[in-house]
């Protein structure tokens, strides 16, 4: 399906790229001709820390094959991080086409050992994270008429996953969110997608098992790549992906009893 979808001039802006699921969105758009802005504070899995080098070497990466890419290093965790990343975008490529809402970090902890500083740091980067990249990049979408947000959920918020309270609040609450961008941004050409992947990563790889060989994080870029471009048409909807399944996740209703 996304063999022959192509990115020439296309802004893109994918936050935590410097590893994961991220690096791998990366380096499949950018070889298909997309700009892409590595967005990556360098943290360790439970956002401590820094190192300003993941974002440099996606680049490095990305140029070696022919491609073009900058690196940006401020957190999406506050609307003046949100900002910059976006103003990167502008002052690199003069627009803003694309937002990969893929920034995460983990603090597990069973919710009757949940505080409060391992809950709103999640909550900041996961959910908080995604409100302060698109509503920089939403102003500039809605004036060109034109939009992609792809945004990363999980299972362990639509089904539910033991110690993560946190993270699963945090991550349903980016289907809801996408729910209302979608809605909001249909007369504009903004089409707005959540994806529950699972793959071998960083924050997963203690908890996959034997399941690890089988979903490289490079099976999950090529959904996000076909609702990142221009021929999708699908918005306000959720794809489960992993080891190159898609599937549909849905939220129903039953016929209910008066």
């Amino acid at each position: 399906m996304t063999d022959a979808l192509g990115f020439d001039g296309k802004v893109a802006i994918i936050t935590g790229a410097g590893g994961g699921l991220g690096r791998e969105h990366a380096l499949m758009m950018a070889s298909r001709g997309a700009l892409v802005v590595i967005n990556d504070l360098g943290g360790a899995v439970d956002g401590t820390g820094s190192d300003k080098g993941a974002a440099e070497r996606v680049v490095d990466e990305i140029k070696e094959a022919g491609g073009e890419a900058v690196a940006d290093t401020n957190s999406v965790a506050t609307p003046e991080g949100g900002a910059a990343i976006v103003q990167t975008a502008i002052d690199a490529f003069g627009r803003i086409d694309i937002v990969v809402n893929n920034a995460g970090i983990l603090r597990d902890k069973s919710f009757h050992n949940m505080t409060p500083d391992l809950w709103a740091p999640v909550v900041d980067v996961h959910l908080n994270g995604a409100y302060h990249v698109t509503a920089a990049a939403w102003p500039h979408m809605r004036e060109q008429s034109y939009g992609r947000i792809v945004s990363t959920a999980s299972g362990a918020g639509i089904f539910g996953n033991f110690g993560q309270a946190n993270y699963g609040a945090a991550k349903m609450a980016l289907v809801g969110f996408t729910n209302v961008l979608a809605i909001e941004g249909a007369s504009k050409n903004i089409k707005a997608n959540v994806i529950a992947p699972v793959a071998r990563t960083r924050m997963t790889e203690d908890l996959l098992g034997p399941l690890a060989d089988k979903v490289d994080p490079k099976l999950v870029s090529p959904i996000v790549t076909y609702l990142a471009h221009e021929s999708c048409e699908a918005t306000g909807r959720i794809f489960s992906v992993a080891g190159g399944r898609v599937a549909e996740i849905f939220i129903a209703e039953g016929p209910g009893y008066v």
